[in-house]
């Protein structure tokens, strides 16, 4: 790393460490105000950023304010995230900077006795994992797995491509990846190559999505002809994959509160080739406009507003963006939406509910509330819609995703029928 590149990094670390946004928005936003740095520069900087995201337990416990030294925590992610040597950093790091790296290497056997800087884990929610039964090797496995940067998963749109001769095409051209173990419309990239400008990605051949999430749109099952409602459908992502299980067909619903979101949706939706989605803005899931839907939908997909603590491998801030009363107020949300988004359900349509969170309170505690409020409604062992894939499940009903065991990130879904 260059002064200038260290400079860059402290400056915009220093606004990351504010927690008051999320981090991979505030890092694009600097990007868009100093667009003199090459891609190198970029590189580096980001790298270095989010390496002291995934590395901030160990760095506050030298570092109390890091928001307020962010030189010394860029310097301390340079090590401990990068694994720069310190002599490499003689042009960046003055001699009190040395001093201090030196330290924080000689702190190695005191970080790995302590859980919250072994695992890279706030106390607050070591302690959530622990009131749901988590052991400490547990936690500490999860933290581990949530510290290193997730691979970059691909879905295959089927309307367009076959995925075994889109994995033979970037396999020729040297792009380093492997079919999905659990989806099968999923490609594994094994590096971050930039595939925006590919000619597959311009051609809707593929999108960026991870396979927990290709999993979600297989548990909902959507089939040709039906009317499929994607509850919280967000930029789209689950709501493309339902559209290509349609195959172009039926009536697919895209609701969400957020225009800004749905407006990512639209160009997406016409590189994909997709005609049958309808993008829908709504107030709130009380909305009088999903009136016209009550008792109509064949199947509901649930993606609720949750804590995101699943995909913490891409967003390290959310475990110091989020907080105990957040998590309340986020399942006071869920059940609400969930309430909501099962009066669109048809007699013998099919509800799911999802999260991408690791808690109890967002996952299970929200399905036995809805299951012990509709006692008449079949809760489906998910195990039975993904027979393919009993590696996924060891005796719960629902499906929960382990970036440890299944390298996907930490999705949870449940199923029901509801009675005819």
């Amino acid at each position: 790393m260059t002064p200038a590149q260290l400079l860059h990094t402290s400056t915009l670390l220093g606004q990351v460490l504010g927690f008051e946004q999320p981090a991979d928005a505030l890092v694009s936003a600097y990007f868009r105000s100093h667009k003199k740095l090459g891609r190198q520069d970029r590189h580096e900087i980001a790298e270095t950023v989010f390496a002291a995201l995934r590395h901030l337990q160990k760095i506050q416990s030298v570092l109390p304010e890091p928001v307020r030294q962010s030189r010394r925590a860029a310097l301390a992610a340079l090590v401990l995230g990068r694994g720069i040597s310190i002599s490499a950093l003689a042009d960046c790091a003055n001699a009190e900077e040395t001093e201090f790296l030196g330290c924080l290497k000689a702190k190695k056997t005191e970080f790995a006795a302590q859980l919250n800087t072994a695992a890279e884990l706030p106390e607050w929610l070591i302690a959530q994992l622990r009131t749901q039964g988590w052991s400490d090797e547990h936690i500490l496995a999860f933290g581990r797995n949530t510290a290193a940067p997730a691979p970059l998963d691909l879905r295959v749109n089927t309307l367009q491509a076959k995925r075994d001769k889109v994995l033979a095409q970037l396999q020729d051209e040297g792009i380093r990846c492997e079919a999905t173990p659990y989806s099968p419309w999923g490609i594994r990239l094994h590096d971050k190559s930039a595939l925006m400008r590919h000619s597959l990605f311009l051609e809707g051949a593929i999108e960026v999505q991870d396979e927990g999430s290709q999993l979600l749109a297989r548990l909902t099952g959507a089939r040709r002809g039906e009317i499929i409602v994607d509850f919280c459908a967000g930029a789209g992502g689950k709501t493309l994959a339902l559209g290509a299980a349609m195959n172009n067909s039926g009536r697919l619903y895209a609701f969400d509160v957020a225009e800004k979101r749905l407006a990512k949706l639209k160009p997406r939706m016409v590189r994909a080739g997709l005609t049958n989605i309808s993008p829908q803005r709504i107030g709130s899931e009380t909305d009088p406009r999903l009136e016209r839907l009550v008792g109509k939908a064949d199947r509901v997909l649930v993606d609720a507003p949750c804590s995101g603590l699943g995909t913490l491998r891409r967003n390290p801030d959310l475990k110091y963006r989020q907080s105990p009363e957040r998590i309340a107020e986020l399942a006071k949300q869920q059940a609400t939406i969930l309430e909501a988004a099962a009066r669109l359900v048809r007699p013998g349509g099919r509800l799911v509910y999802a999260t991408c969170s690791v808690l109890a309170a967002e996952n299970e505690r929200q399905a036995e509330r809805f299951g012990a409020a509709h006692p008449d409604w079949q809760l489906v062992n998910a195990a039975e819609l993904l027979p393919d894939c009993p590696e996924l499940f060891s005796g719960s009903p629902y499906l929960q995703l382990s970036t440890a065991e299944h390298r996907t990130d930490g999705f949870f879904a449940a199923v029901w029928i509801r009675p005819e």
